[in-house]
C-alpha cells in the first residue's frame, strides 16, 4: 500500500472512531431539580457523584454531612483533577449534562447543587437538625442568600454581579491556570472533541499553551478575573452587612441554614485560590471572617472538605502562590481589582 493509500486509511479510521464516539456520548443541558421519570443503578437509598475540587460538589457534601445522611460515594474526574471522566460514556448515562455533583435517591438524580441542598434538607432522616426555617418570611431570606450564593448557568461569569457563585469562577481562573502545569494536552483535547461546551477545554488549552507566568497576557482572562474580583467584593460587603444586621453568629442569626452551607462553599474556593487575603486579610470584613471562623470549626468542614482535599488541587495551591511571591508583576494582576 502506498503512503497515500495508508495516510487515507488513518484519517479514515479516525473519522470513523470519532463519529461512533460522539453518537454514545449524547450531552445536553438538562433540567434542575429531581428527575422522577429517571431510574440509575443504585446500592443505597443516597448516592452522591461528586469531585473533589468542584466547588458544588463541596456544598453537597457539606449538606449531607450537616444533616447526618449517609451515603455511597462516586468520584468522577474533571480534567484538573484526573480527565474528562465527566464526560465519558459511563457518568454521561448519569448526567447527560456532564457536570457534578449529581445526587441520586432511591435510583432519581437530583440536578443542581442548590436543588439538591433542599431536597437533602427535605428528605432527611428523623432527628437531623432542620436547615430550613419555619417561618414563611425567614425562609424567603434564606433563599434570596442561597441563591446569591449559587452557580448557574452555562457562562455563569456573564452573571458574576449577581451571584458570588457566579464570581467564583473567574477568581479560579489563576488556579486552574497553575494546575493545568500537571494536565497533559491530550486530555484537554478530549474536552475540544466531546464537551458539550466548548469553551472552557479551549480555555484550558489556552491556559496549558501560557502557563501562569503568561496569564496577564491573555487580556480575556485577567478582564474576567478583575470583573469577578469587584463583583465579589460587593457581595462580601452584602454578607457583612447582614452577618451584622442578624447578630449572628450565622448569615439569619441564631439558626444555621441552608445559606450558610451554600456560602462556605464560596469563601473555601478563595482559600484554595489563594485569594482569601485578599478579601479578608487586614481586618476587612471582620464578621464574614469570624463566620468563617465558626465553619471550619465545625465537623461537616472536615468531613466534607478538609478529608476530600486532591493532591493537584493543593500542589496548583502552592504553585500559585509561590507564582505570586516571585513576581509582583503576576500578583498585582491577580489581586487589584
Amino acid at each position: 500500500m502506498t503512503t497515500v493509500g495508508i495516510l487515507s486509511v488513518l484519517v479514515a479510521s479516525c473519522v470513523a472512531w470519532f463519529l461512533w464516539e460522539r453518537s454514545h456520548r449524547k450531552t445536553h443541558a438538562v433540567p434542575a431539580g429531581l428527575q422522577p421519570d429517571v431510574d440509575l443503578p443504585h446500592t443505597a437509598e443516597f448516592e452522591l457523584y461528586h469531585n473533589a475540587l468542584s466547588l458544588c460538589s463541596k456544598k453537597t457534601r457539606f449538606c449531607l454531612s450537616e444533616l447526618g445522611i449517609d451515603y455511597v460515594g462516586h468520584h468522577v474526574h474533571l480534567i484538573e483533577t484526573g480527565g474528562y471522566e465527566n464526560i465519558g460514556r459511563a457518568f454521561l448515562a448519569v448526567n447527560p449534562g456532564g457536570t457534578v455533583p449529581v445526587l441520586v435517591h432511591e435510583g432519581h438524580p437530583v440536578y443542581e447543587s442548590h436543588e439538591q441542598i433542599r431536597y437533602a434538607a427535605d428528605h432527611a432522616p428523623e432527628g437531623a437538625p432542620s436547615l430550613v426555617p419555619h417561618d414563611a418570611a425567614a425562609e424567603a431570606e434564606m433563599q434570596k442568600w442561597v441563591d446569591r450564593s449559587s452557580l448557574v448557568g452555562d457562562d455563569p461569569i456573564a452573571k458574576a454581579a449577581q451571584s458570588a457563585g457566579n464570581a467564583v469562577p473567574g477568581l479560579t481562573v489563576p488556579l486552574f491556570s497553575s494546575m493545568m502545569q500537571d494536565v497533559p494536552v491530550h486530555w484537554i483535547l478530549e474536552g475540544v472533541l466531546f464537551h458539550r461546551l466548548k469553551i472552557r477545554p479551549l480555555l484550558f488549552l489556552a491556559l496549558k499553551v501560557r502557563g501562569l507566568r503568561g496569564l496577564p497576557h491573555l487580556p480575556p482572562a485577567v478582564k474576567a478575573i478583575k470583573a469577578c474580583g469587584r463583583a465579589m467584593n460587593r457581595h462580601l460587603d452584602d454578607l457583612e452587612a447582614q452577618l451584622l444586621a442578624s447578630g449572628g453568629p450565622w448569615i439569619l442569626g441564631e439558626s444555621f441554614t441552608l445559606a450558610d452551607v451554600s456560602w462556605v462553599v464560596v469563601v473555601e474556593r478563595l482559600r484554595e485560590a489563594d485569594s482569601l487575603h485578599v478579601f479578608l486579610g487586614d481586618g476587612r470584613r471582620p464578621a464574614v471572617t469570624a463566620w468563617w471562623d465558626r465553619i471550619r470549626a465545625r465537623p461537616s468542614y472536615r468531613v466534607a472538605i478538609e478529608e476530600h482535599g486532591h493532591e493537584t488541587v493543593v500542589a496548583g495551591t502552592e504553585r500559585l502562590r509561590a507564582a505570586k511571591r516571585a513576581d509582583p508583576a503576576l500578583r498585582a494582576a491577580l489581586e487589584e481589582f
